[in-house]
């Protein structure tokens, strides 16, 4: 349980709020145990009072104490569940963000070292499971701490043979809970794992779809990820069978419990050594002192999710995020002072958990305005240098140096469910609709844009579902037109299009990198017509 108590011990202290609003519930739960006990007692007392034949207006004022009792114990309880309802909002919220803070500042390379899909599954699955655990778990564990050693007292001072079997038995439950908690921790860790390798899987899945289909491969990648969805199924179940063994154990172990209290005081009551008044007031106390500890079985199996993702989400969060002395932006001259606008020296990379660098020493200087292409073999560090010029990786030695903002079109640009219009207007929010379309037509993008059947207010789907290859590559271009920065970063930008579509990617890329200063990898020779200098990474000037 060692793991267990560092990840509760590590929400109570990163999420403050959902701590201070557990912590309220969990001052309600005194209130509610004297609710129970006295409402056992008054309740106790009227039974007797009434088979006893005593004065009905007794009788009566009793059983409006215990109405008065269950009332308090109704609101506490309604009180406890708002509180902890909240606090795992707050959780939820909390944590989501503070993993989306940490991914932006870690940046999408070493992001890369996480398994596809699982950054989204612990951002939404993972993250919503923490509900049961602030919801549920802790009410529960705030309650076992109270209540049987409340109801023991009292069980003590009323009947202490009664209470005897109670001290007995009452570590049963505990016991049986912790046996088979093991279990479901155990088994909720790896239901998680094939989870996060199942929403991986799908991830991977969907973006290669096009490739998949074009090589025949679809049915057999569907067939793998039903696969791994069966693998998922069957972990599911185990976890639910046991679950449901766990309930049926500590009913049972409860049940035979009360029994065993329930069956030698009916002995004595009919022998004359206990009173109805106490027979009742044990028989109604007995069984709340063992359901603290069943509902607390319950509530670990529901919150055992939520806390192995946290202990997921907390690696990430525990992933260093690297210094960014060695980026700056702007360091430069400006161009007119005669200053480079874009500067490395002595840079040298290597990517998280590798211990070969890929780019070492590496010194380059681009004058404004000027045009350069990056060649060499796959693995040679073009995306490399890309990446520190855009500051997604830091260097390990060295400086590297941008003057002005950066416009980013990657080999694969994601276009987000929504319009055409819209998706060009994210490089600039306050753009007009006639500056919109005039980087359509910079970017060769308005002729096919015109022809969808909406225009500028068709909506795409995400990854820009609905358009081709090179039709997505040129709404990039038109949105990276459309940012006016000074310097342009262009990632292999004609691959994969066929002759056609890479020659309109290339006019719009000469219509672009007018006045610009531009980077662009590539494999392909078209792009180089227009540049200036072509340097590769390993041998950059």
């Amino acid at each position: 349980m060692g793991a267990q108590d560092d990840v509760r011990r590590r929400l109570a202290r990163e999420l403050p709020q959902a701590r201070r609003l557990s912590s309220a519930a969990a001052r309600l739960a005194p209130v509610t145990t004297a609710a129970t006990v006295a409402q056992a007692g008054l309740l106790a007392a009227a039974l007797a009072a009434g088979f006893g034949g005593g004065p009905p207006e007794r009788t009566a004022g009793l059983l409006l104490g215990a109405g008065a009792a269950v009332a308090v114990r109704a609101a506490a309880a309604r009180a406890r569940a708002a509180l902890s309802e909240r606090a795992a909002a707050a959780a939820r919220t909390g944590l989501r963000m503070r993993l989306l803070d940490h991914a932006r500042r870690l940046g999408p390379v070493r992001l890369q070292n996480l398994r596809g899909g699982d950054l989204s599954t612990l951002l939404t699955r993972g993250t919503d499971a923490l509900g049961p655990y602030y919801a549920s778990y802790l009410p529960a564990a705030a309650s076992a701490r109270t209540a049987p050693a409340a109801v023991l007292a009292v069980l003590a001072l009323a009947d202490w043979p009664s209470a005897l079997a109670v001290a007995l038995t009452l570590p049963l439950i505990p016991v049986f809970g912790a046996l088979v908690g093991a279990h479901t921790r155990d088994r909720t860790a790896l239901q998680w794992d094939l989870l996060s390798r199942l929403g991986g899987h799908f991830a991977d899945t969907v973006a290669g779809l096009p490739s998949l289909r074009a090589f025949g491969r679809a049915a057999h990648r569907s067939h793998a990820v039903r696969a791994m969805a069966d693998r998922y199924r069957s972990a599911t179940m185990r976890v639910l069978r046991t679950a449901f063994l766990s309930s049926l154990v500590l009913e049972l172990v409860a049940t035979l419990s009360v029994a065993l209290v329930a069956v030698p005081l009916g002995l004595r009551l009919l022998s004359g050594d206990a009173d109805l008044s106490t027979a009742l007031l044990v028989l109604f106390l007995a069984p709340e002192a063992y359901l603290p500890l069943r509902a607390l079985g319950a509530a670990f199996h529901d919150s055992a999710e939520g806390t192995a993702a946290a202990r997921r989400v907390f690696a990430v969060l525990d992933t260093p995020v690297p210094e960014r002395g060695g980026f700056t932006r702007p360091p430069l001259p400006e161009p007119g002072d005669g200053g480079p606008a874009v500067l490395l020296e002595g840079a040298s990379a290597r990517y998280p958990g590798t211990d070969t660098p890929v780019l070492d020493g590496v010194d380059l200087r681009i004058a404004p305005g000027e045009r350069v292409a990056l060649v060499g073999a796959t693995g040679s560090g073009k995306s490399t240098l890309l990446a520190l010029v855009l500051g997604l990786l830091t260097p390990e030695r060295g400086r590297v140096a941008v003057s002005g903002a950066t416009a980013w079109v990657p080999q694969r640009p994601h276009l987000f469910a929504g319009t055409v219009e819209d998706n060009i207007r994210l490089a600039r929010p306050d753009a007009t609709a006639e500056q919109v379309r005039d980087a359509a037509r910079a970017a060769e993008a308005d002729g096919f844009v015109s022809r969808l059947p909406d225009g500028y207010a068709t909506v795409l789907g995400d990854e820009g579902f609905g358009l081709s290859s090179g039709q997505r590559r040129r709404i990039a271009l038109a949105r990276a037109f459309l940012s006016d920065a000074p310097v342009l970063v262009l990632d292999e930008p004609t691959a994969h299009l066929d002759p056609r579509s890479e020659a309109q990617v290339v006019a719009a890329i000469e219509r672009l990198s007018a006045g610009r200063t531009v980077i662009a990898a590539t494999h392909r020779s078209a792009p180089l017509g227009g540049m200036d200098r072509v340097v590769s990474p390993g041998g950059a000037l």
